[in-house]
């Protein structure tokens, strides 16, 4: 929503009242940091900016949440409160030239003894050279730097930036919070016209982003409803707000990362929700089911073979069938890989085998079990001495197959769990008959 305030407040001036045909969310926009709602770890007498404020001296900060939690408006109180002109650029509509007509208004007033914030709204959408450009006014103290960002800083903002800002969280709003902003929109406008439990709905459907609840229930004191909503009425007039989730971005990698973790925690009912939480929300089925497959190797290996085929088959379910019956497929998957018994030996194993072969660079195979299609290798050695198995009882000869320079080796050490229970009976038998037919 289009900030109706000024973009430049003078030295320690309150926001500008807003007018009075102008957006709910606007017309309750906090009037001191007292006033902003779930965000008390940082504006209370202990969060940061309480601290700050009290000390009357600002650094430079990132304002990171997600929609619709207040950070444009703690930038604006925040000025207001230490006594500072405030200045707002978007990072979406600025570009360099912006920029520099905001850091010479800036050098001006510091000449009259006026300090500047600079709120940058949106601060990742700028490149890292741009990013770049905010150092040199920041170090000297020509601003005091206020970023907001709905994306993780660490992967947006350059390392030399954050390393100047302090990075404070905003927390999504909770079902307390966003009930204290509906009592203050009632306070203006009246009662709204649903039911307890249409209110309770209402809440729950704005996912924690304030300002989408303020014009949901403005467009409900628009319709001029005579009679209260029930919770069906109320989903059948407005819109559930869609999840944040941007498939390259944190929210991303944030689902994955407890999909694969309640997988690993043989946790399925989580892993459904968080399964759901990335399919509803529009994430490609095939890259789920990618991670599926890969967990089925990490995390569960021989543990349960079957569950590889599993993953496997519901690629190939989802494939023929497609979307919406194939997803079906890709939740037997899921229920199969969080209820299978967990063992990461063999991921364990390709680590170990992987460092080892880098180690040990060009080593030869023993000569017995090299490969000797011509004369002149059999002449030399190779293959000389190979006990082919099947000739020997169990089919097994016991025989060394590792390099001559090169001690044996463990990569793999099975769990007791599940199948390779039974293949680390198989490995101890092997063992022990390779000792006994070496004598030792």
């Amino acid at each position: 929503m289009a900030d109706l305030f000024p973009d430049t407040l003078p030295e320690g001036s309150p926001p500008s009242e807003p007018r009075a045909d102008a957006p709910l969310a606007d017309r309750l926009r906090p009037r001191t940091l007292e006033e902003v709602v779930g965000q008390e770890h940082l504006t209370g007498p202990e969060g940061a900016i309480g601290r700050m404020v009290a000390a009357g001296r600002l650094s430079s900060m990132i304002l990171w949440g997600p929609p619709g939690t207040g950070k444009t408006s703690i930038a604006r109180l925040l000025a207001a409160a230490v006594g500072m002109r405030f200045e707002a650029v978007s990072a979406v509509f600025s570009g360099v030239a912006d920029l520099k007509k905001a850091f010479a208004a800036a050098d001006k007033a510091a000449e009259a003894g006026q300090r500047t914030l600079l709120f940058v709204d949106e601060i990742h959408r700028f490149n890292r050279a741009q990013q770049d450009g905010f150092l040199p006014f920041v170090e000297r103290g020509t601003v005091t730097l206020v970023g907001a960002t709905t994306e993780n800083p660490s992967f947006e903002l350059n390392a030399a930036l954050l390393s100047r800002a302090q990075v404070l969280i905003l927390h999504r709003l909770d079902a307390a919070a966003l009930e204290k902003l509906l009592e203050r929109g009632e306070e203006l406008e009246g009662p709204l016209p649903l039911t307890a439990e249409a209110r309770s709905a209402l809440v729950a459907s704005a996912d924690g982003d304030g300002r989408f609840l303020l014009n949901q229930a403005e467009t409900l004191y628009a319709a001029k409803i005579e009679k209260p909503l029930g919770p069906a009425e109320l989903g059948s007039f407005l819109q559930r707000r869609v999840a944040v989730y941007d498939k390259d971005r944190e929210g991303h990698y944030n689902l994955i990362s407890a999909l694969h973790k309640s997988l690993r925690g043989s946790d399925p009912q989580a892993a459904l929700y968080y399964l759901a939480r990335m399919l509803t929300a529009g994430e490609e089925p095939l890259y789920v089911l990618r991670r599926l497959v890969r967990f089925a190797s990490e995390d569960i290996g021989l543990a349960d073979p079957q569950a590889l085929v599993q993953c496997l088959a519901a690629k190939d379910a989802y494939d023929f069938l497609g979307s919406p019956e194939g997803e079906l497929a890709i939740v037997q998957a899921c229920l199969y890989c969080a209820t299978a018994p967990k063992s990461d030996a063999a991921y364990r194993a390709q680590k170990a085998s992987w460092r080892s072969a880098k180690e040990t660079g060009s080593l030869m195979p023993p000569q017995n079990i090299l490969n000797a299609p011509t004369k002149l290798m059999k002449d030399i050695g190779y293959g000389k001495g190979y006990a082919y198995d099947h000739n020997s009882e169990d089919a097994f000869s016991g025989a060394n197959y590792w390099p001559e320079e090169m001690e044996p080796q463990t990569y793999y050490a099975p769990a007791e769990r599940g199948f390779e229970r039974e293949v680390l009976k198989r490995m101890e038998w092997w063992d022990k008959r390779r000792r006994e037919l070496r004598g030792e």
